[in-house]
């Protein structure tokens, strides 16, 4: 039976979902708003709030994410990248597990999200060059950093989340490489689902191998407008094209506040008229030129020599500040020096009333700017990506290069090794241990610069975490948890530890698609210590579950940061992560139930 004190807890728990699911605030705010009400009604102790903040997992994940900025800078990720791309045409079964099988290597060793940035422009530019359509690699390049993330302790936060749980509860943490007995397995069998299913099942024009057919190039829209002296005023457009625009064409008229379509029918065009034009990336210079068309917003970047302007693209980060704000009332010019000729969102491209779109993250923004910008915002974290369009700029000298991939390696083989060493004095030689020599070392030889290097920490993430602890406590303190586990055992009654591990998920794979993975990670850790307590079973199969289900979130763009990236530069819709995830999805959920059993006993 529930106390006053755990109804209390789950009333916090619920709106706390909520909240994040509504996005009424930053996920860090909503947590330690939610540890404070907590706190408050003497479920959890001032002492059990800070907890979280001196935890050993979480402050990994800090510094792990310095070590992910040191390795990105050195450019031994951009070398990589540009080497192993195949440079002919081949058949999709075969080019998928090509980008997939490093990319995972990777990101089984470094943050997730570094490497889609620095991978996702490369692979998009890379199959335009062989005339295939990026929207067939995008969305594995994502799944690849998942599916690698769950084969190691840092592959993930959520790994370092659960490994401080357990510590802090009493429990052996997971080893380096224990995860990877299941994780390795769904990794494998993943990467062959979306090399054999992905042609068919990802949006873009399927892949022949003798198919020499031009790909599903992204178009770039500009807005214009038809000033009074011009010459296209009173000439007439046919299904959309018109001979003096070189290869642009026409895709609507705005006149009077009206929208006309241009695909059936001819339409005369008038002095005043503002045109949605349609074309590749090289037509910017051609419409800068041309005397003929104004392009909207140009006066605020008239006096700037027209060779010098470029097409960036940015997509838009939680810590951007201008979130839920129009272009105008953000004044986005004055801040970024930057005229926005068009935004992307949910695989759809918005250029039309711009003025008055509000701005939420995730939002992949086209602009028109000098090299200035990639120069002062390049390595903010206001953008999670900033690239040149048709350019492509390698950083990091040689010795850099290797030396951060060196650094790399004795981190990985020295908290390997060293778990299974004697420690002299006290010393645990541990990820710890090993992660912030490696970050101390990245900034000693100046591979990454000293002055920022706070910026390069997520924050958020790590508030996040920490809050989560403290909600995973006041669980525990007001019994919810063991309610919901015996909840959980009763409604799985027959079914055994199996039940239960089918259960726990189910229920976080369900809260990792609405709330962040750390999150429900950390809520659904004291339910399932408290059911392996109930049934008299090891809890680390539960563990282990709830590990694995936090990041196999392939069905929606919004579970998984790097999912939301790629979304916003492939130009991918909200069901295409369904069709091509949700399978991927139920074949994680079946292997876990088949493989964990197999490797951790209950």
């Amino acid at each position: 039976m529930l106390t006053l004190e755990g109804y209390i807890v789950l009333a916090v728990v619920v709106l706390t979902i909520v909240a994040l699911a509504k996005e009424v605030m930053r996920p860090g705010l909503v947590f330690f708003s939610s540890a404070v009400v907590l706190m408050s009604t003497g479920i959890i102790s001032s002492k059990e709030l800070l907890s979280g903040f001196s935890n050993k997992g979480m402050i990994t994940v800090g510094v792990l994410f310095l070590v992910s900025e040191g390795i990105r800078q050195s450019g031994i990720l951009n070398r990589l990248a540009q080497t192993y791309l195949p440079r002919k045409r081949g058949r999709m079964v075969f080019l998928i597990p090509r980008i997939m099988l490093p990319v995972s290597v990777l990101s089984a060793f470094l943050n997730n999200t570094p490497v889609v940035i620095i991978f996702a422009p490369i692979i998009k530019r890379w199959a335009e060059k062989l005339n295939l359509s990026p929207k067939k690699f995008l969305i594995p390049l994502s799944y690849a950093t998942i599916l690698g993330g769950t084969c190691t302790l840092i592959g993930t936060s959520t790994n370092l989340v659960l490994h401080g749980l357990m510590i802090d509860n009493g429990l052996p943490g997971f080893g380096m490489f224990e995860l990877g007995k299941v994780g390795l397995v769904i990794a494998i069998i993943g990467t062959i689902y979306l090399a054999i299913a992905g042609n068919r099942l990802l949006p873009g024009k399927k892949i022949h191998f003798n198919s020499k057919s031009s790909a599903e190039f992204k178009d770039y829209y500009y807005d214009v407008v038809v000033p009074e002296n011009s010459n296209l005023a009173g000439v007439e457009i046919k299904n959309g094209r018109l001979k003096v625009l070189n290869k642009l064409f026409v895709k609507c008229i705005e006149r009077d506040s009206k929208v006309i379509k241009t695909n059936k029918g001819p339409h005369t065009i008038q002095a005043g008229d503002k045109l949605l034009l349609a074309g590749k990336s090289d037509r910017l210079n051609y419409i800068l030129a041309n005397e003929n068309i104004i392009l909207s917003g140009f006066n605020l970047i008239k006096n700037i020599p027209k060779e010098k302007l470029k097409q960036y693209e940015a997509v838009v980060s939680p810590r951007f500040p201008g979130i839920g704000k129009t272009i105008p009332e953000f004044n986005f010019f004055d801040h970024y020096q930057a005229v926005v000729l068009a935004i992307h969102r949910n695989g759809e491209r918005i250029t039309s009333n711009l003025n008055k779109l509000k701005i939420k993250s995730g939002d992949n923004l086209v602009l028109l700017t000098t090299d200035k910008f990639i120069q002062n915002w390049g390595e903010s974290k206001i953008f999670y990506l900033t690239s040149y369009i048709r350019d492509y700029r390698s950083t990091g000298t040689f010795w850099k290069k290797w030396l951060a991939f060196i650094i790399l390696l004795v981190m990985i083989i020295g908290a390997t090794v060293g778990q299974y060493s004697e420690s002299p004095a006290g010393l645990t030689f541990d990820m710890f241990f090993f992660s912030i020599l490696a970050a101390v070392l990245l900034i000693w030889l100046k591979i990454m610069p000293h002055q920022k290097y706070t910026k390069y920490i997520s924050w958020d993430v790590l508030i996040t975490i920490a809050c989560s602890f403290a909600l995973s406590k006041a669980l525990q303190n007001s019994g919810a948890a063991e309610s919901l586990a015996r909840t959980t055992i009763n409604f799985s009654r027959g079914l055994g530890p199996i039940g239960v591990l089918a259960a726990m998920y189910i229920i976080t794979s369900i809260f990792t698609e609405i709330i962040t993975n750390n999150a429900a990670a950390a809520l659904v850790f004291p339910i399932a210590f408290a059911a392996a307590q109930q049934l008299n079973v090891d809890p680390k199969p539960f563990f282990v579950a709830i590990a694995i289900a936090a990041s196999a979130s392939f069905s929606t763009p919004i579970g998984y940061q790097t999912n939301l990236i790629v979304q916003a530069i492939g130009g991918y819709k909200f069901i295409d992560y369904v069709k091509i995830g949700f399978p991927l999805n139920i074949l994680a959920f079946i292997l876990s139930l088949i493989f964990i059993p197999l490797f951790w006993n209950f």
